[in-house]
């Protein structure tokens, strides 16, 4: 009994040392397999530091930013794509002509716009497609080939149209001295009209002694296109001739900042011939006034129209 006593007890604590040295092995696997992950661990913890460039937050925002470049250029190939495709509009804009009166489209069925007109021919439509009531004017539209910037290129210059213009102007001259023909003369009573800004007349003609006392007006009369002017013949010391060439039909022209020379040169009622005589008129003075300085067309188009009629193309060759 004592001997299997014993035994027994030798196997418990061979059993216990066996249980001991399996611990043991299962505690080194362990740890065995942890140190990978600590070392990872640590590779993470020194890549990423507390602050600056390396920083959590630093490298989150990098992140944003790449994210919002790459929207950017997916937004700009996008719009690229669509700016090639052409563009449909479901309701697309009328032309001019469309969008005008039904008088202003049956007179415009009467002009071919690809042809090039005479004078002759040009003036005989206009009678033809006035598409108002009323007597209108019949303007020439002369495009030049200069630059207004240039002093020798800004043309101006009047003349008397052999058929007159159709307008009835009130002449005004300042000075003492009578002129038949004029509807208001004296300088102390054209002083007091300016005075209280009221303006009674069309063309203001001057002699040249008198031109200092107009020059407290120049703001009045200036925007109105009335000041007196030796370029337009109202500063003279004719001023009786001045009154008669006004009267007559006397216009003046000059280019606007585009180059275009705008002059109305009678009425409709006045009829073709007498239309022509005054457009040939115009583009001769236009002609004459050729600077210089401008080498090859000195024309680039002429157009005429009534006061809202239809336009009508001019060949330059009448110039």
């Amino acid at each position: 009994m004592a001997k299997e006593a014993k035994k027994a007890t030798e196997e418990l604590e061979l059993a216990a040392a066996e249980a001991q040295a399996a611990e043991v092995a299962t505690a080194t696997e362990s740890s065995a397999e942890a140190a990978p992950e600590a070392a990872e661990q640590t590779a993470e913890e020194k890549a990423t530091a507390k602050a600056g460039k390396r920083s959590a937050k630093a490298l989150a925002e990098a992140e944003q930013q790449a994210a919002k470049e790459e929207r950017k250029a997916q937004k700009a190939e996008a719009d690229a794509e669509a700016a090639e495709k052409p563009k449909q509009h479901a309701n697309p804009t009328r032309s001019r002509l469309e969008r005008s009166g039904k008088n202003f489209r049956k007179a415009a069925e009467l002009i071919d716009k690809d042809t090039k007109y005479t004078v002759a021919q040009a003036v005989e439509l206009a009678t033809k497609t006035n598409p108002v009531k009323f007597d209108a004017s019949v303007e020439l539209h002369i495009n030049l080939n200069v630059d207004p910037r240039h002093a020798d290129q800004n043309i101006r210059d009047n003349l008397v149209l052999p058929a007159g213009t159709g307008k009835k102007v009130r002449v005004a001259v300042f000075d003492d001295t009578a002129v038949e023909g004029a509807d208001i003369s004296g300088v102390d009573k054209i002083l007091a009209e300016l005075e209280k800004n009221v303006i009674t007349f069309d063309i203001l003609v001057a002699t040249p002694a008198q031109m200092p006392k107009l020059g407290k007006y120049a703001r009045v009369l200036g925007p109105r296109g009335l000041m007196p002017n030796p370029k337009s013949g109202t500063v003279t010391t004719d001023v009786a001739r001045a009154v008669a060439e006004a009267k007559a039909g006397r216009v003046e022209y000059r280019v606007d900042t585009t180059g275009i020379v705008h002059v109305a040169i009678g009425k409709v009622s006045f009829g073709a011939q007498k239309l022509e005589e005054n457009a040939r008129a115009l583009l001769a003075s236009v002609k004459g006034n050729k600077p210089a300085s401008v080498k090859g067309t000195y024309v680039k188009a002429i157009h005429m129209a009534t006061t809202m009629g239809p336009s009508i193309t001019i060949d330059i060759s009448e110039l």
